[in-house]
């Protein structure tokens, strides 16, 4: 809860602070890898970095945080946190990184503000960062404690054992544990990052979802290589596993995390994606099918065309097995192969949803927007919306 002295003085200052806050953040990243250069090599994606994507995600999660205090004084934006809790989780980020992270953001807030940052100023806008730092740091400690790791000490090594192309631009891996132990158990839903070096020396991280159910010995992620357009670099490491990464090849892979995970309970499910967001949506199916569930489930996938549809013979066989589940196909090109799939947009509105469902979304930021628009104006509450973005999150709470 932010202090009575603080919260005018947030007030006042956060359309300052809002409009400036590109600006801060631009300045923050330069003084934070010209003291740290191993940080941009090792840890923040570069391709995000080089887009301005990342920069954009750090100003609206500090923009959001603080309009929360504000709005509701009383409580914690705990799914906003949660979910870049479980990011820094994958990527082993550690306490005391937070105050290299305070010392380059409040240098860089009093170089783009100048004599507007008064004592007063700095003490409250330090006050909001702190705020949000401590709940994160006690977020990531239970996530640590709960994956039986030490803070930050998340990775392992992971060998492969199947390679399979899946479409033109996306493959799955098989991993299995070099240590010869089983793979690990983890929630449907939950992601893992992949640690690669390349040929700079650099060793990127990037994540992706476990496309199998719990409980299997070995785990699978499937990988669509990210090309290149416009001011959007080529994904280094996706196209590095895509040219390298072979059967027998040794990954260092993390420990599973991810907050959009199946809730326990007999309640109706909407499981809405797009592209490669289907993955999570295959290890909640499999899960259930596992099971044996009778729930109502609506799935919802949308795609270019169904050859780019990854998995899509595995996500038709999935379906059918659950005895409450029903699957709408929406394809911009259906061509000839999906005569029971729709052309065009996903159309929520075409939908037969049950009251009460629990809402499901994983894709690429435009389709997430569009289908949790289209959910609210249905009357689905924003607290039964549920999403993942496969990219820097740009915070989708306006609503």
């Amino acid at each position: 809860m932010l202090s009575e002295q603080s919260t005018p003085v947030i007030r006042a200052t956060l359309p300052v602070v809002g409009a400036a806050i590109g600006e801060i953040t631009e300045l923050f990243y330069a003084k934070l890898f010209d003291d740290r250069s191993e940080l941009l090599r090792d840890l923040f994606n570069r391709g995000n970095q080089a887009n301005g994507e990342q920069k954009k995600a750090l100003a609206g999660s500090i923009a959001a945080f603080a309009g929360m205090l504000l709005e509701h004084p009383g409580t914690r934006p705990d799914a906003m946190l949660a979910r870049i809790a479980n990011k820094h989780a994958s990527l082993g980020v550690t306490s005391d990184q937070y105050k290299l992270v305070h010392q380059h953001l409040f240098a860089a807030i009093g170089d783009v503000l100048g004599d507007a940052v008064t004592e007063e100023v700095a003490a409250a806008w330090d006050e909001v960062y702190w705020l949000m730092a401590h709940a994160l740091i006690a977020l990531e400690a239970g996530l640590y404690r709960d994956a039986g790791a030490a803070e930050g000490e998340v990775w392992r090594t992971m060998e492969i054992v199947e390679r399979r192309q899946e479409t033109p631009d996306a493959v799955s891996f098989t991993l299995r544990r070099t240590d010869g132990g089983p793979a690990g158990s983890f929630r449907p839903g939950q992601y893992v990052s992949v640690q690669v070096e390349l040929p700079d020396g650099a060793r990127q991280i990037r994540q992706y979802s476990l496309s199998c159910a719990p409980g299997s010995p070995q785990w699978r992620i499937t990988v669509k290589r990210v090309r290149g357009g416009g001011v959007a670099p080529e994904g280094e490491v996706s196209s590095w596993l895509h040219e390298h990464a072979r059967a027998g090849e040794v990954l260092t892979v993390s420990a599973p995390f991810g907050d959009l995970v199946l809730p326990e309970g007999d309640g109706p499910l909407l499981l809405a994606s797009a592209g490669i967001g289907s993955t999570p949506m295959l290890a909640v199916l499999d899960h259930l099918a596992a099971e044996g569930t009778a729930r109502a489930v609506t799935v919802v996938h949308a795609d270019r065309t169904p050859s780019d549809h990854a998995h899509r013979d595995e996500l038709r066989r999935l379906v059918p097995e659950l005895p409450g589940a029903a699957l709408h196909l929406w394809y911009e090109e259906p061509g000839d192969q999906a005569p029971e799939a729709s052309a065009g947009r996903v159309d929520v509105a075409a939908l037969e949803l049950p009251e009460g469902v629990t809402a499901y979304l994983c894709g690429p930021l435009p389709f997430l927007r569009a289908v949790r628009g289209d959910l609210l104006r249905r009357g689905v509450p924003a607290q039964s919306i549920h999403y993942e973005v496969f990219g820097p999150d740009l915070w989708l709470g306006q609503e």
